[in-house]
């Protein structure tokens, strides 16, 4: 099975898809409870929704599920939100909290690890050697890393999502005018309302590669899935809710090719 694909393009913007992928090796799988055998937390149809959006970007994705391991989760363990309520490197429960897998088949440490060489390893190889590459050729580089989740979720926040949740850490991965210029398209979308590092503020992977003294950029999207999905089994994609949603993604990855592409992001620092 393959881990991790890469379709390389012409751009300064590499789309990280981490969360796509749906394979669970066999001998994980059996050891699975049902909850866990039905892979809820998916970012469902995720590669589908930008392929096509921006025609140049590079695409990074994971064909793993994230119950296997996850990519987007400190590979030391670290938790990314301390003090709330959240998945780990290894998921042990779903997002609802609940138990994924069966008595006593719970990953153990060693395992955890040789997974971790396995399948977190190889993603994040082929997602700097991509942020390495654009970066030579277009001297910045802009990850904008693609994520999409249920719009409710109790366990994890109150209410219901905004369907655009842009994470920056906090204007810390990112030049202040890529931050502005994702939001600006986000808080201009009719009727599809966003926020600004709310309850997603950039996962492992934002954080991590966000080198703006370096020039590469990094900015996570989280899209409420309601916006182009059924969000129950069987997770159905809704063309008619994607289209709507696809223009504002194309405008937002337009503007920031435009932006490297200009020269007004070479050696611009992180906010202060």
């Amino acid at each position: 099975m393959q881990v991790v694909s890469v379709r390389s393009g012409d751009s300064p913007i590499v789309l990280g898809q981490p969360h796509g992928g749906t394979h669970v090796p066999d001998d994980i799988a059996a050891r699975l409870n049902d909850i866990g055998r039905g892979i809820a937390d998916t970012d469902w149809h995720i590669n589908r929704l930008y392929d096509g959006a921006f025609t140049d970007a590079t695409v990074v994705q994971s064909h793993i599920h994230r119950y296997v391991i996850d990519a987007n989760r400190d590979p030391g363990g670290v938790s990314l939100y301390p003090g709330q309520n959240t998945t780990t490197l290894v998921p042990l429960t779903d997002f609802d909290g609940q138990p994924i897998w069966a008595d006593g088949q719970e990953p153990s440490a060693d395992e955890i690890e040789s997974r971790r060489h396995a399948y977190h390893a190889p993603y994040h190889a082929a997602l700097l050697q991509e942020l390495h590459r654009v970066r030579e050729r277009h001297g910045v580089a802009i990850l904008f890393d693609c994520h999409s989740i249920r719009s409710r979720i109790p366990f994890l926040f109150e209410g219901e999502l905004p369907v655009f949740n842009t994470g920056t850490n906090d204007g810390q991965s990112c030049a202040r005018v890529i931050e502005q210029a994702v939001q600006g398209v986000a808080e201009g979308a009719e009727r599809m309302p966003a926020v600004l590092n709310g309850r997603f503020r950039g996962g492992w992977t934002t954080r991590h590669y966000g080198r703006p003294d370096q020039n590469i950029h990094a900015i996570q999207m989280e899209l409420a899935q309601r916006s182009y999905m059924d969000e129950a089994p069987p997770w159905t994609w809704r063309a008619d809710r994607a289209a709507a949603l696809r223009p504002y993604l194309t405008d937002m990855l337009t503007r920031l090719n435009d932006l490297a592409r200009s020269g007004a992001l070479t050696n611009q620092g992180a906010q202060t």
